[in-house]
């Protein structure tokens, strides 16, 4: 199944409603990516709220697409993110330390479009 990556202005947006597998996250990573390039996106918001759990590969690619998307010209904000993941991507050491967050989509678009001077 592929992740749906909707539109919005300058922006991108990403609600991931399902556990991932690891083809799923390649598939994702490389959707993401091409439609940042065709839309020249400013902006990503990916919503993680329906994630309750999240293992190292997925994690990995996580931190990927943001250093990605990042090399891209596009700024992400992680939004929704567990207490489980939050522990997980942490005790992986996978590296979120730049990546902007909010507690849900609304509060993650307001924080792009702060981030980006809009």
């Amino acid at each position: 199944m592929r992740i749906p990556i909707l539109k919005l202005y300058d922006y991108l947006l990403v609600s991931i409603q399902w556990e991932l597998d690891d083809q799923t996250a390649i598939q994702f990573q490389e959707d993401l990516l091409n439609k940042i390039h065709q839309t020249g996106a400013k902006g990503v918001v990916i919503d993680l709220t329906s994630i309750d759990m999240i293992d190292s590969f997925i994690a990995k690619v996580l931190g990927d697409v943001v250093s990605m998307s990042n090399l891209m010209g596009a700024k992400v904000v992680l939004t929704g993110i567990q207490p489980a993941v939050a522990i997980t991507l942490v005790e992986l050491g996978i590296g979120l330390n730049d990546v902007l967050t909010a507690l849900d989509l609304e509060k993650g678009l307001e924080k792009l479009q702060s981030e980006l001077g809009e």
